[in-house]
């Protein structure tokens, strides 16, 4: 099958945090599996970096840059007004010797690049928005900062597609609310690899205390605060906070800062160490490194953290929403607290500490449900089988 997969910011964030994954890992992956299983792929994005070319073979798969806008990264905001050339430009693309059966969009900028694409043709459209800019407003409040723009062009966005693809419930429940049909909503979880996030390997160093570990970036968002004020209540035990800038970066870096008065002023900045952005594929290190990993996002539709540390063998203390709530089996991998409640997150983090034999426990289930459940290999099924069912709805019915 000829596959076009479209993301107009298919590349690493200008910060440089390496720590959380992004979608452009995302969609790498996604196509290498989906070359692996036999399919023609093709990824298109827009052309950022002077250093690229506007087409290479990576995995098995190609790669076709588009020369929209600046050839530099710039915010999500401003790609908007690049949408009609990036999907003309593909409209072009596709009208030579190579047109895909199903084209793919992902995040809403790239979708909405796709749909214009393809609007005079038979070609169906899948969506993964990856994150709804609604669901990230009622979860975040004024924390908010996405472009006014995005939350009606993606309600648009739903009435152009044949199929959306959620990560997690509640972006299903999400995608019924903005009018989609609940049988135009597939919920196809993201994978984690797990050659890579595995319980045997090496260990980031560690002091004698136990280990809280957090993983995201730093923003108000991410809930790094929440932990912070937890620690009083968890006692002699280290928090890690990695993420965000590089380290000699830290100190000028507003959140970091923040985040350190706040651990200062309520008693446990000896406790917090902030170590900065990590190379993802030094994770894993810092994952065995832990006791638990926490958390304690205020959105998050993948839930991919607590995926990477299920899958290194450590059990997960997290917000039951999003993709945690998917991710993290309460009393089995891990356990499960409400959104926001501070003093419940740190006496479940207490007496996580202390039970030696329920973290072995929750460690080995934690391993079993990745390996069952949240494959790469079983992502691209998922998504195999999608196509096909899209394709064969658009097909024409030969005349008898």
């Amino acid at each position: 099958m000829r596959v076009g997969l479209v993301c107009a910011h298919a590349a690493p964030p200008p910060s440089g945090d390496g720590t959380v994954v992004g979608t452009y890992q995302h969609i790498a992956r996604v196509a290498a599996e989906l070359a692996g299983r036999g399919h023609d792929v093709r990824v298109y994005t827009r052309r950022d970096d002077p250093e690229t070319t506007e087409s290479d073979l990576v995995d098995g798969y190609r790669v076709e840059r588009a020369p929209v806008g600046p050839i530099a990264p710039i915010p999500t905001a401003e790609l908007v007004p690049y949408v009609p050339a990036f999907g003309q430009w593909l409209a072009d693309r596709w009208s030579g010797d190579w047109t895909p059966e199903v084209v793919h969009g992902h995040y809403w900028v790239g979708g909405l690049a796709a749909a214009q694409a393809v609007r005079e043709t038979d070609i169906p459209v899948v969506q993964t928005f990856h994150s709804l800019g609604m669901e990230q407003l009622r979860h975040l409040g004024p924390q908010y900062d996405g472009p006014g723009t995005r939350i009606p062009l993606e309600r648009a966005l739903t009435r152009a597609v044949d199929m959306a693809v959620a990560q997690c419930n509640d972006e299903v429940d999400e995608l019924t609310r903005m009018g989609l049909q609940r049988s135009a909503v597939a919920m196809v979880p993201t994978g984690v690899d797990i050659d890579r996030f595995h319980p045997d390997g090496e260990a980031a160093p560690r002091d004698q205390r136990p280990r809280i570990l957090s993983v995201g970036g730093l923003s108000r968002g991410h809930g790094q605060d929440d932990l912070i004020r937890a620690m009083r209540l968890v006692g002699d035990a280290e928090l890690v906070i990695a993420g965000g800038p590089p380290v000699e970066g830290l100190a000028h870096h507003a959140e970091a800062r923040r985040l350190r008065e706040l651990a200062e002023r309520i008693g446990v900045g000896e406790q917090v160490h902030l170590v900065g952005a990590v190379p993802h594929e030094q994770m894993a290190t810092w994952y065995r490194s832990a006791d638990v990993v926490a958390c304690t996002p205020r959105y998050s539709s993948a839930g991919r953290v607590s995926l990477e540390a299920m899958a290194c063998g450590v059990p997960v203390v997290g917000y039951a929403m999003g993709g945690i709530a998917d991710a993290v089996v309460d009393e089995v991998t891990g356990k499960l607290v409400p959104p926001g409640d501070v003093r419940t997150l740190g006496m479940t983090l207490r007496r996580m500490l202390t039970d030696n034999a329920g973290r072995f426990a929750y460690g080995h289930a934690a391993v079993d449900r990745v390996r069952c459940s949240y494959t790469w290999e079983r992502t691209a099924a998922a998504l195999e089988r999608l196509y096909e069912r899209v394709v064969g709805r658009r097909k024409p019915v030969e005349a008898a």
